[in-house]
């Protein structure tokens, strides 16, 4: 056997002993690169969001869900309201950090919201009900289960089972409703050092339900800005895109469309004690996965880009900033 024959039957051999070692393997595809948040430049926007509105929160519909506060979304045209709204996270231990309003030598950009193991820096905008410029102090995840602050949360103790009450104290003195960071006019906070790093962490984009629940605002006349002046009559929701079952803010003009669309307020959930059964791993599992696949809702639509969107000395921030 001549040099070159041997190093063909060399190879051949080594072919085959791989060929038979990947027979029994299976080779993982590479896994997709991390969600990053970026701002979104609409159309050298000059003009400012309007104001945060007014508005009670509406009482967590169960185990599991997370609060996502509302935001002034941008159409292209014209701001317009996104309300906010009780969500199922993609995957347990995962917190919110909502999106947020940013300017920089006077063009407005927005910072899209993510998933993430931490809430990270959303602008020191006031959102409310625990999201209070920095941080978060509605719940904490305990191992599976995510416990609720009914400090700062409105939660009914029959039908969400994990609850504590620690009352929130602030450095923020001056509580506002600006919706945008930076600016003449706009929130002064910038990222922490803990903040910049957490940036690097793993983070997942908006649910099917959380994208399904944007378009359907933007699609609404009654939550355009112009039409309801800043006060938009579906202000918040139990579920993502359930407009039936909202509260107005404060202020909201009454319309035909406004009737229709809330034909009861959502009151705010007594805090009985009494005991109910609670609800199997499985069922919330299985109501979570429905929500990412966005079964419940009126049709597969392609995802939009991510969209637009302490306490209180003044008795209008009460009513959005939820119960004492």
């Amino acid at each position: 056997m001549t040099r070159s024959n041997t190093w063909r039957h060399t190879a051949t051999v080594v072919t085959a002993a791989a060929a038979v070692l990947l027979a029994g393997c299976v080779v993982a595809p590479a896994a997709p690169p991390p969600y990053r948040e970026q701002a979104a430049v609409s159309d050298d926007l000059r003009v400012a969001p309007p104001p945060l509105p007014v508005y009670d929160q509406p009482p967590c519909p169960g185990d599991g869900y997370l609060w996502t506060p509302g935001y002034w979304g941008w159409s292209g045209v014209e701001y317009y309201w996104v309300p906010g709204t009780w969500v199922l996270p993609p995957a347990v231990g995962l917190l919110w950090t909502p999106g947020y309003w940013g300017v920089t030598a006077g063009v407005f950009s927005f910072h899209a919201g993510y998933w993430g193991p931490h809430v990270g820096f959303y602008g020191g905008v006031q959102y409310g009900f625990g999201y209070d410029g920095i941080g978060f102090s509605g719940g904490a995840w305990s191992g599976n289960s995510f416990a609720y602050n009914t400090a700062v949360t409105n939660v009914n103790r029959t039908v969400v089972h994990d609850t504590y009450v620690q009352n929130v104290t602030t450095n923020v003195t001056n509580v506002t409703n600006v919706s945008y960071n930076g600016g003449p006019g706009g929130t002064v906070a910038r990222p922490t050092q803990q903040q910049v790093a957490e940036r690097n962490e793993p983070h997942a984009p908006p649910t099917a339900a959380q994208r399904d629940h944007v378009q359907q605002a933007a699609r609404n006349p009654v939550l355009a800005a112009r039409a309801n002046g800043g006060h938009p009559p579906i202000a918040a929701t139990t579920r993502p895109a359930q407009f039936a079952e909202a509260v107005p803010a404060r202020g909201a003009p009454r319309t035909e469309a406004r009737d229709a669309a809330v034909p009861a307020r959502v009151e705010r959930a007594a805090p009985e004690r009494e005991s109910a059964p609670r609800p199997l791993a499985e069922d919330v599992q299985a109501e979570r996965e429905r929500e990412m696949r966005g079964e419940d809702r009126r049709g597969r639509e392609e995802a939009l880009p991510a969209q637009p969107h302490p306490r209180e000395p003044r008795e209008e921030e009460r009513h959005r900033r939820g119960p004492e």
